[in-house]
């Protein structure tokens, strides 16, 4: 199954609840420092962004391999 999980902060843990086929979205480091909005147009975290990558994900084969 194909899960996408969206944190304004680390991915760490959210892997064991998307599976090895999902996607863990997030920000995995630190030392950024602007207005939020700022911060999370910059970091992908756009309506946009995250419709693109869930679109991708569904694109993809099991194991890895993108849907023709």
């Amino acid at each position: 199954t194909k899960r996408f999980s969206i944190e304004a902060g680390t991915t760490q843990g959210w892997h064991r609840y998307v599976g090895l086929e999902g996607e863990a979205f997030g920000i995995d480091h630190f030392g950024a420092s602007a207005p939020m909005k700022v911060l999370l147009k910059e970091f992908g975290f756009t309506s946009e962004n995250i419709l693109d990558r869930v679109r991708a994900l569904l694109a993809k084969k099991k194991g890895g391999r993108k849907r023709r």
